[in-house]
């Protein structure tokens, strides 16, 4: 591991055989690319991050992972967005996707395979989750995979909710001459739901095989219930495929979720986002509970193959 600049900032580099990682790990825990150095001498992103990142306004920028705490998605209490509603009664504020992407994380550990931080909860934070705990991500590189655990640590003498994820930006295509349509995605969920404006859910069939990416109904499309808890995309021979699945998670009826969705035709990336939950957790009981003093870990691994 090497701290580089970039930008005027400092981050961290990781080269891991031929993956090369980088990272801010201060910075909303924030993995910002992954590139794979390939044998005839290019260059394959697999975790997208633009050239021309405004890093003033980091947590904003359209790359890399951005990880959602302490709920994915929006929340909506009684028609009213971003508020949830307490275990104690309390209608409180929550942004979108939690408040970690904007968040400070102190370092617990870091060698030549990873690292582990810890949030710094502010203000902002308190407020709209305003318990004792400890939430910590924990990042481990291999040469052609990573794993990520995001663990919550409840110091409080009730229990408390989460329903934490993860937002990666994926390079598509990662082919030069090719397009989205080249690609496709299987997730072998039982239910899906296509997200609409102001919070609805309208239930939709669940694909019967692989959806090619060019598909306009992947756009901010809820899989749930999965029959098995992993997804897997990549060309349409199934070649260069990537996976994305559940370490320890149950086989069967696992709570995993994944969104798919992208910014416009045109952009450089698909994002492809394992959730612990579908969005608005507390409001439809999907959050899962960490007791008194107990503790909890969401962790996930995505592998090329």
């Amino acid at each position: 591991m090497e701290i580089i600049s970039y930008q005027g900032m400092e981050i961290r580099r990781w080269d891991v055989g031929p993956s090369t990682f980088l990272a801010a790990p201060e910075r909303g825990a924030r993995l910002m690319n992954w590139h794979v150095n390939m044998g005839d001498g290019s260059v394959r992103d697999v975790i997208h991050w633009p050239e021309n990142a405004d890093t003033s306004q980091f947590a904003k920028v359209r790359g890399g992972n951005p990880i959602l705490f302490p709920f994915a998605g929006r929340c909506i209490r009684a028609g009213d967005l971003d508020k949830w509603l307490a275990p104690g009664g309390e209608v409180l504020p929550m942004p979108q996707h939690g408040f970690s992407r904007d968040s400070r994380f102190s370092i617990s550990s870091i060698d030549d395979h990873g690292f582990a931080v810890d949030l710094i909860p502010d203000e902002q934070a308190k407020i709209a989750y305003p318990f004792d705990y400890k939430f910590s991500v924990v990042y481990r590189f291999s040469e052609l995979s990573l794993q990520i655990s995001l663990i919550l640590e409840n110091e409080m003498r009730t229990s408390i909710p989460w329903a934490a994820g993860h937002h990666f930006y994926f390079q598509l295509p990662w082919r030069q001459g090719l397009s989205r349509s080249d690609y496709q995605l299987s997730i072998p969920a039982s239910k899906v739901r296509q997200y609409r404006q102001g919070g609805l859910l309208e239930k939709v069939d669940p694909p019967k095989g692989p959806v090619p990416f060019d598909d306009p109904g992947l756009v901010n499309r809820i899989h749930y219930e999965l029959k098995e808890p992993f997804a897997l995309f990549g060309l349409g021979n199934e070649e260069e495929q990537i996976t994305i699945a559940e370490v320890g998670g149950a086989e069967v009826g696992s709570r995993l979720t994944f969104v798919s969705w992208t910014e416009s035709d045109d952009s450089p990336f698909y994002c492809v986002e394992p959730w612990m939950a579908p969005p608005n957790a507390p409001e439809l009981k999907a959050a899962r509970f960490v007791p008194p003093s107990g503790r909890d870990e969401f962790t996930i691994e995505v592998q090329l193959t």
